[in-house]
């Protein structure tokens, strides 16, 4: 019987997690040919096509999802074992907190991934505001968070050398759903969370700025609802890139609406000194965040 080869099926799921090959090269290290090249002799093998190539990127065949649903398994077994013979099968409990703007679609893949690779962890995650999830973590009620920084924020000065780390920058844009029919004189109906999220404030300082009408047509609580009043056309929002699902357009030139600089996500650990499973997890987190 034939066997996979690991490193051809981490480079499927990898591209189908990323969303293109192009996308996946940095993380795996390897060209784009390269990558291409092990697709092709995956699809070989498996004698079927595994991915649906288009200018969006690449999404999975029936057949490639099946398979990538295997190789996260097989992947995730063979981390297990590699540990177990060096000796470094994790256990313990981290707490985790996240802001709901950081890669809403993703967070919970990268959950799975955290939990495939340590299976004696206990993960504890809360899904809070970016201010709190720093007074949290400062307050040691979290280990790590990753919280998102205003373009008008100064980042405070980390107290050591890996306590708060950048993970990305990501530019805001202004979303709507296609359903949305606005002119420029028109007031716009905005789609955000409550005024005590830093995000709101900023954004509506800047329609101010730009002395840009606005009224608030829809507060939601939290990210995910805010997909929704999007989704039934109920107003404009904000949202970084990552977490604008899809559906959305880009309305920002059509409806005059102010540009806005990038926003800035940082990791912070509790100590400088953290143990060795969370500093695993740490480490994880930040290269999934690329």
């Amino acid at each position: 019987m034939k066997r996979f080869d690991l490193e051809l099926l981490n480079t499927l799921v990898t591209a189908v997690e990323q969303g293109s090959l192009s996308a996946a090269v940095p993380i795996l290290c390897r060209s784009q040919s390269t990558l291409s090249e092990q697709v092709r002799k995956l699809e070989q093998q498996c004698g079927v096509p595994l991915l649906v190539r288009g200018k969006q990127g690449v999404v999975p065949t029936p057949a490639g999802q099946r398979l990538v649903d295997h190789a996260r398994k097989l992947l995730a077994l063979n981390d297990v074992a590699y540990q177990d013979m060096q000796g470094l099968l994790l256990a313990g409990d981290v707490r985790l907190a996240i802001t709901d703007y950081f890669r809403p679609d993703w967070v919970p893949t990268l959950l799975r991934r955290i939990r495939g690779r340590y299976p004696r962890l206990r993960l504890h995650v809360a899904i809070l505001k970016s201010a709190l999830v720093e007074e949290e973590v400062t307050a040691r009620e979290y280990d790590l968070g990753i919280s998102m920084m205003l373009p008008d924020v100064a980042p405070q000065p980390p107290t050591g050398t890996e306590q708060r780390r950048l993970l990305r920058r990501e530019p805001l844009f202004w979303v709507a759903h296609s359903s949305l029919e606005l002119t420029p004189s028109e007031p716009v109906p905005i789609v955000a969370l409550p005024a005590s999220c830093a995000l709101h404030r900023y954004t509506m300082s800047m329609l101010e700025a730009h002395q840009r009408p606005y009224y608030i047509a829809h507060s939601a609580s939290g990210v995910a609802g805010m997909h929704l009043a999007l989704s039934a056309g109920l107003g404009v929002a904000c949202l970084n890139a990552s977490a604008v699902p899809e559906g959305l357009r880009r309305i920002d030139d059509a409806l005059k609406l102010p540009r806005l600089p990038p926003v800035r996500f940082h990791m912070s650990a509790a100590t400088p000194t953290v143990s060795a499973l969370v500093a695993e997890v740490r480490e994880m987190l930040a290269q999934s965040a690329c």
